[in-house]
């Protein structure tokens, strides 16, 4: 959390708490200023906080920010583009490879060692195994 915090604040990224019970978190952009917010509830679980922001980050740090009026907007290209970047700024590929070399093989149990949630590890096995983020194919 504290390289999350680090990388938004380094990159003037706003990050706010506040009421938000259908998304959890959402980012946005407004004349060349990013930010994000989270649900103040997430306060209570490290574990989906964190992958909230980093998520959240993504779309700050890719510049994926979609429009919801747009019909040709493809929104899950963005969503897609902001997993990837969590992904890779919470655990590398060689931090998950050490992992599973220390025993750690289920989905539960790396989702632990890493602090993160199963779904989130879910979609990080399939990036450095398939080279997607397709779970429902895979698990």
């Amino acid at each position: 959390m504290k390289t999350l915090f680090g990388y938004a604040d380094k990159n003037n990224i706003q990050i706010e708490y506040g009421r938000l019970p259908e998304n959890k978190s959402i980012s946005f952009s407004i004349t060349d200023e990013d930010y994000v917010i989270i649900d103040y509830s997430l306060l209570f679980n490290q574990k989906e906080e964190g992958v909230h922001l980093a998520h959240e980050l993504g779309h700050c740090a890719t510049g994926s920010f979609y429009n919801l009026y747009s019909p040709l907007d493809i929104r899950m290209k963005h969503e897609i583009r902001a997993d990837k970047w969590a992904i890779k700024h919470l655990i590398s590929e060689s931090k998950l490879d050490e992992a599973i070399a220390n025993g750690y093989t289920e989905i539960w149990s790396l989702a632990e060692y890493f602090d993160v949630t199963e779904d989130f590890m879910k979609k990080v096995v399939c990036w450095y195994t398939y080279g997607n983020l397709d779970t429902e194919l895979y698990f």
